[in-house]
């Protein structure tokens, strides 16, 4: 059986059960949600068509009925359960399928035993994680009530399922927390949590304390809860579950927990001074080992978090490009971690597969951008170029165009994912000279055309004549991937060959014109920066379309103007057509495509008797006339699309209405029956007063009888009170004794450190002064030679002054016998000259001798004032050695011992 047979067959079925509740249906209704089961049908559910809309109306309407077994409601709760995420969304905001399961737990809970009661929490708790409930939608006063009772209780199966419900209720909902803290016994309930901490399920601790920091987290029991005292064995305590934690959804609520404690900027400060965090950091990093694309998914969200906190952000990048270094540190936790590097786990989730059911590859882009940028502020961009070489590869897989078989779904996930590929590509590479080196090896202007011209042709930004009109978010996808991938172009268009000419050329292109429309009217600041900058490149060219860009921009002006101006009138004819329609059928009014063709005709007749009227004119050129009215045909078009789509959904909008109103009326009749039980049970309440009131007085009797009783015990408590004030004063001074008495312990024993340190300096002292006096024995033995040396140079000295006086005697009076004798003469002559030379050296070596005397004397002078700073030095050692043992010998008395201060400088 095919899909829409079985899915027909529920629906017949259905109705056939409501109609006769007979046992019989009951099994064939119970045959046919197997049979859908079976099926797995939860990409046809998440649809938009009529039949898998009608079949989720009908398996809504099956729960809330309370006439419904309990079999066939535990059907089709578990069926309900198997449903992928888009269609819990579409449970959740269209058919309102949590206040409807909160009415079945409101019913269940009479009966603690109904099997019904779990899988409803569990489905509960499915719908309504990181979903916002509406806190005035029906039941849910009720459900938070039933929770907060069985939290209470004593612990069961239904404990942690009624805790993660809690959990995600009180989540980011201001009012359902106002409710839980104006409730009486709030207080019990807040004891209740802080008992599960110490509870040994991870998964129920980590329930309590988000429930807590949700409820307390800006009040005293939160301040107390996360004070700087606590607040570390918190934060270890949240890693051990996020490591260690019973499976995915453990580990999910404790990264929800550790986001939600980061927005608060007390808090963050201290993960920033936590101790262990690098450790900690290691070993979450570590989790994206595992296979479970869900797990990794909420890891990546969390390391995204941590870097918008600049200090955790720069551990986190060492962590990433450094593994080595960053994890040399002592660990705490227990290691799961393998031996491959986060950057190629990182790497190897961001080239995940487009069918994959997380986003891991978008995270993991995002989180590569945000570890480029901390390089780049910091300055370290030397430390990520063997991860740039390693990356590159996957951001220009992510740029490879696909073929156009793909769902839109799928094309929007890709447009998202090469628009995340060009940010890191364009913001944190090409903003650093070394990186851009290694983006200019392997980008090439044919890659960049190739993306471009693909996205303006199979992304609907190519609004010409037979163009088909896909989903406009798409089309703003692909134009924003258009304005990126030029703003990279033009960084790289004087470093990448060709890539000049590629980017003037793309700017030239007429169908440029709706991407800049749409980065110059958006309402984003950075897209219309990134608008702007092509813009100021694009218009000096000769061909830009300026002129078509002017009336695209003042055409959809004018478009969002009537918009606004026309949404009520707009709201009434829809409604009217869909009540026609509703009542007279289809043949009422033309169908939407023979308007369109009218209306596209029309405007060609237009066109042609326009260009008739003005061929005289030569001003204007026709192929920009042309652009112009193709602009106007294509936004027409889209608005007579929109309108249809407008006109069903009101259609459906009222199917829906109808649905609402009979489930009012069954919610009324229920009401009102609560009402006639609850004027019966006030009769009640009236008999059982008259008969309190009775007992009232009998009480009040033998309260005063109490009251006297309980003043005598007060005068027997005042007097133990002032005994146990004396004992606790008593206590007191014993415990300043003691503690007196351990700081004079603690003292001796630093003084007996402390002259155990002063000996050994003076062992030191007097190792250094013998070596000094050996030393100085030597410079004086010095001196004394060389004194005598002086003395000996000094006598020969006397002795040639002597010959020479006598010399020049002999030459006196031989002067006149010289005149005789001329060869003699200059003999005598030589010889006067070699003496004077001799006579010169002599000088020369006395005067060398009187300064090494000089030098001598000097050092002599130095070394004796050198030995008496280090006699003075050891006389004050020696005076400080004595009033240390004083001190010693006064402590020994203190204490009781006999010890005189001589005795303790001998031993010392």
């Amino acid at each position: 059986m095919d899909a829409s047979a079985s899915m027909k067959s529920l629906l017949l079925a259905a109705s056939q059960y409501r109609a006769v509740r007979t046992q019989s249906n009951a099994a064939l209704l119970q045959r046919s949600l197997e049979v859908i089961s079976g099926l797995k049908l939860t990409k046809l559910f998440a649809s938009n068509q009529t039949l898998p809309s009608e079949c989720l109306s009908c398996l809504v309407d099956l729960v809330d009925d309370p006439n419904t077994s309990s079999q066939l409601t535990l059907t089709v709760v578990g069926l309900l359960s198997q449903l992928d995420n888009e269609t819990r969304e579409a449970l959740q905001n269209t058919y309102n399928l949590s206040s409807v399961l909160a009415n079945v737990v409101h019913r269940s809970s009479v009966s603690p035993i109904d099997p019904v009661l779990l899988p409803s929490i569990q489905l509960l708790q499915k719908l309504t994680y990181n979903v916002r409930v509406f806190h005035a939608s029906a039941n849910i006063d009720e459900l938070i009530s039933f929770l907060i009772y069985h939290i209470q209780s004593t612990e069961d199966e239904l404990t942690i399922p009624c805790l993660g419900l809690m959990a995600n209720l009180c989540r980011h909902n201001l009012s359902i927390q106002a409710h839980i803290k104006s409730l009486t016994n709030v207080k019990g309930f807040y004891r209740t949590l802080i008992s599960f901490l110490a509870h040994s399920s991870l998964t129920m601790v980590v329930f309590a304390l988000s429930i807590l920091s949700s409820l307390t987290l800006n009040e005293e029991v939160g301040e107390k809860l996360f004070h700087s005292r606590n607040i570390h064995q918190t934060f270890q305590l949240i890693f051990n579950i996020l490591v260690n934690g019973d499976g995915t959804l453990t580990r999910k609520y404790s990264v929800d927990l550790l986001m939600d404690l980061l927005k608060n900027p007390k808090i963050s400060d201290y993960l920033t001074k936590y101790e262990h965090f690098r450790s900690c950091l290691n070993q979450v990093l570590g989790l994206l080992h595992g296979r479970d694309p869900d797990s990794s998914a909420k890891v990546l969200e969390l390391l995204l978090a941590f870097c918008s906190v600049p200090e955790l952000r720069h551990v986190l990048c060492q962590a990433i490009l450094e593994p080595n270094m960053a994890g040399c540190g002592s660990t705490r936790l227990a290691s799961r971690s393998k031996p491959s590097e986060p950057s190629i786990l990182l790497v190897h989730w961001s080239n995940q597969p487009l069918e994959a059911s997380e986003n891991c590859s978008a995270l993991a882009l995002e989180l590569f951008r945000e570890i480029f940028e901390d390089v780049i502020d910091t300055g370290h961009c030397a430390m990520a170029e063997r991860f740039v070489d390693l990356l590159l590869p996957v951001l220009l897989d992510q740029l490879h165009v696909l073929d156009n078989s793909l769902e839109d779904v799928l094309l929007k996930k890709k447009c998202e994912k090469i628009m995340k590929a060009i940010d890191i590509l364009n913001i944190p590479l090409c903003a650093d000279d070394i990186l851009k080196a290694h983006v200019m090896k392997v980008l090439t202007a044919s890659k960049c055309t190739d993306l471009i011209e693909h996205h303006f042709t199979c992304s609907g930004i190519d609004f010409g004549f037979g163009t088909k009109l896909i989903d406009s978010e798409l089309s703003k996808l692909a134009a924003d991937v258009v304005l990126k991938t030029l703003d990279l172009m033009s960084k790289l268009k004087q470093l990448v060959p060709s890539m000049e000419v590629s980017f003037y050329k793309v700017l030239q292109d007429q169908r440029l014109v709706s991407p800049l429309v749409f980065a110059l009217t958006s309402d984003h600041r950075e897209q219309v920066q990134g608008g702007l900058k092509i813009l100021f490149e694009a218009a000096p060219l000769p061909d830009f379309p300026a002129i078509a860009l002017g009336e695209s921009i003042a055409a959809n002006n004018s478009y969002r103007h009537q918009e606004v101006e026309h949404v009520p009138k707009r709201g009434h004819m829809q409604a009217a057509t869909t009540c026609v329609n509703s009542m007279k059928g289809s043949t009422v009014c033309p169908s939407n495509e023979d308007a369109a063709t009218f209306n596209i005709q029309d405007l060609i007749q237009k066109l042609q008797s326009g260009l008739e009227m003005k061929e005289s004119v030569t001003d204007v050129r026709i192929s920009e006339i042309m652009a112009v009215y193709e602009q106007k045909l294509s936004a027409l078009a889209s608005k007579e699309t929109r309108l249809q789509d407008l006109l069903e959904a009101k259609a459906l909008a009222l199917a829906q209405a109808d649905r609402l109103i009979t489930q009012y009326h069954c919610q009324r009749a229920q009401a009102e029956s609560e009402v006639r039980t609850l004027a019966s049970m006030l009769k009640d309440a009236e008999r059982i007063n008259e008969d309190l009131e009775a007992l009232l007085k009998a009480q009040q009797v033998e309260s005063e009888r109490a009251q006297s009783d309980i003043e005598q015990l007060f005068q027997h408590n005042r007097k133990l009170q002032t005994v146990a004030e004396e004992h606790e004063i008593l206590k007191r001074s014993s415990i300043d004794l003691l503690q007196k008495h351990e700081s004079t312990e603690r003292q001796c024993k630093d003084l007996q450190v402390t002259c155990n340190s002063l000996n050994k300096q003076l062992e030191t002292i007097k190792r250094q002064k013998e070596s000094l006096e050996q030393q100085n024995d030597k410079t004086v033995s010095q001196l004394l030679e060389s004194e005598e040396h002086r003395k000996e140079l000094h006598k020969q000295l006397q002795d040639k002054e002597g010959k020479i006086s006598s010399l020049q005697q002999k030459v006196k009076v031989q002067e006149e016998k010289l005149k005789a004798r001329e060869k003699e003469k200059n003999d005598m002559e030589e010889t006067i000259d070699n003496l004077r030379k001799e006579l010169s050296r002599m000088e020369q070596t006395r005067k060398e001798l009187s300064i090494k005397t000089s030098s001598l004397e000097v050092q002599k002078t130095q070394l004796e004032g050198r030995l008496e700073e280090k006699e003075a030095l050891v006389k004050l050692q020696q005076e400080e050695l004595n009033k240390h043992s004083h001190m010693i010998a006064m402590i020994h008395s203190l204490s009781g011992g006999k010890l005189s201060a001589e005795t303790v400088n001998l031993s010392l």
